[in-house]
């Protein structure tokens, strides 16, 4: 889901749509097209994506022998996965590298509260549930708190209930489902101190991720622009040794290599330089 823009800066986005049921040709084009418009392309996917997908998206990397496309898998819910990609496009539109601009979403998502009311728990298998908890949320009524991100954490909805939120000022984006209820709104948002509040459609992932479609999803985040762009670029910087970008944090976003003398991830091009080597 693209969420609509944050401010007239933030860049829009690009839905790269049925990708694993397209004709191979087509959906080629289409990234072909977009890297050769914007000069770098940033692939935001969620870890819950399908296999076909995932491959499929690896296959047009390969096909395109480019390593100006990064593939990133934040393992956030839906809604705070809209969430960092609008703040990637609020960042888009300032004077930061491609490969600062890619490494900047595994900062940010440090800075992102994601989790969800559920009304059911039974299919929930991306946050920890012990039996009692299970065997609760077979009973009429009852309701869970989930924190999924930054730390899992899940307690029964009642009286005194809360969730470890943000030590930080935020806003919060709720997206409403099947389930009816004002405890993300009433009580949740004022003992997080949240500065701000809006409403977002339920993205189509969200059930699915959450195993039920009686949910309130939820997510914190930093709205400011100026913000997000200070916190990116008080990181240092480095240099990739093999493709030679700019990038913060100790992988390369476009390529995977690793720097010298650490373990390089299998597959990447330093892996299998090491390989051969």
């Amino acid at each position: 889901m693209a969420l609509p823009a944050q401010d007239e800066r933030t860049l829009p986005a690009v839905v790269l749509r049925d990708v694993d049921t397209r004709p191979l040709e087509q959906v080629l084009a289409e990234l072909q097209l977009l890297v050769e418009q914007h000069g770098h392309v940033i692939v935001v996917c969620s870890r819950a994506t399908p296999t076909a997908v995932r491959r499929r998206l690896h296959t047009l990397r390969s096909l395109l022998e480019s390593d100006r496309i990064a593939l990133f898998r934040p393992d956030l819910p839906p809604l705070g996965l809209a969430v960092l990609v609008r703040q990637l496009r609020q960042l888009a539109s300032c004077d930061l590298s491609p490969g600062v601009l890619a490494s900047a979403g595994r900062l940010l998502t440090h800075y992102l509260h994601c989790g969800a009311l559920l009304g059911s728990v039974a299919r929930l298998d991306r946050v920890p549930v012990d039996l009692k908890q299970h065997a609760r949320s077979w009973m009429p009524g009852s309701q869970f708190a989930v924190l999924a991100h930054p730390q899992p954490q899940l307690v029964r909805l009642g009286p005194g209930t809360s969730l470890d939120g943000p030590e930080f000022g935020t806003w919060m984006l709720v997206a409403k489902g099947q389930l009816q209820s004002d405890w993300v709104t009433a009580t949740l948002a004022p003992s997080w101190k949240v500065q701000g509040l809006r409403e977002s459609p339920l993205p189509a992932e969200s059930p699915t991720w959450w195993g039920t479609g009686r949910l309130i999803e939820f997510c914190t985040y930093l709205p400011d622009l100026s913000v997000l762009y200070q916190l990116v670029t008080s990181v240092r910087r480095s240099t990739c040794h093999w493709c030679g970008i700019d990038v913060i944090g100790d992988r390369c976003v476009f390529c995977s290599a690793t720097p010298p003398g650490q373990d390089a991830p299998p597959g990447s091009p330093a892996g299998n330089r090491a390989a051969v080597g």
